[in-house]
């Protein structure tokens, strides 16, 4: 769990060195989470060329993408993952999580939307959807065949913030790993000061505007409540991790053991 210095690429961390079962941790240097790698410039950013990235999962809707393109690492490949493409909040509109920029453009209608507690209901409800959704449980299956590919390489997954759904894949990964409960919420919360940093300017116009700080920090930071929605949607469904990737993802026991093979140390 290690955050590496980028001047482009925001909320970068190695998973490596995450404590497991047994005493053993992750590799360092195979798997990688961040936000959205739009601003990646690779002059900026020798440190980030250097981790020989070869596969990057792309989390995002396709208006994300379309707005703000990946940069791609030299020699990494981009596979398309959208885990919100089905996503739609119980007031018809396109999941918060999906729409951060614009959801903080405007005060009123966040304060209309977001409001009195409804941006945490909202978020529960995200997350409860990343692990029941169609577009969801695929957009983790593919994340779990990239890792376990017989040529996989250095691997970096990220959605917009790197908070939400590059959290909930974190969460899955490490689960399966081995990685006790408390590890997995550290990994998880680690973020927030990062993401607080790259969207500080949003959230300062924002308040500017007359916005109200807690609907900022409940959009941009990440908090227990949001992991424990997902984890009881696991329970409620699967009853254990193992049968969630199992059943919900379809991801065979063959897949998780080449994924543990390789990347657990």
């Amino acid at each position: 769990m290690t955050a590496i210095p980028a001047t482009t690429v925001a909320n970068l961390r190695d998973l490596g060195g995450t404590p497991l079962a047994g005493g053993r941790t992750v590799r360092s240097g195979l798997v990688f989470r961040a936000g959205a790698l739009d601003r990646y410039d690779p002059g900026g950013d020798p440190g980030v060329a250097a981790l020989g990235i070869r596969t990057v999962v792309d989390l995002r809707t396709n208006a994300e993408r379309a707005e703000r393109p990946d940069r791609l690492p030299d020699g990494a490949r981009l596979v398309v993952a959208d885990a919100l493409a089905d996503a739609v909040s119980a007031d018809g509109a396109p999941a918060v999580a999906a729409q951060l920029r614009h959801v903080l453009a405007d005060p009123v209608t966040a304060e209309q939307r977001l409001g009195r507690g409804r941006a945490q209901e909202l978020f529960a409800e995200t997350y409860r959807g990343l692990v029941s959704s169609p577009s969801a449980r695929a957009a983790y299956r593919t994340l779990l065949l990239e890792l376990g590919a017989e040529d996989a390489g250095p691997l970096l997954f990220h959605c917009t913030a790197g908070k939400d759904r590059t959290g909930w894949g974190t969460t899955v990964v490490l689960s399966l790993l081995g990685a006790e409960a408390s590890a997995i919420e550290r990994e998880y919360l680690s973020v927030n000061g990062a993401v607080r940093q790259a969207f500080a300017p949003l959230i300062e116009g924002f308040t500017a505007q007359g916005g109200d700080p807690e609907i900022a920090l409940a959009v941009i930071g990440v908090v227990p409540e949001y992991l424990t929605a997902a984890l009881e949607e696991v329970s409620l469904r699967y009853g254990s991790m193992e049968e969630y990737v199992r059943e919900g993802l379809g991801v065979g026991d063959e897949v998780v053991e080449r994924v543990r093979g390789r990347v657990v140390g």
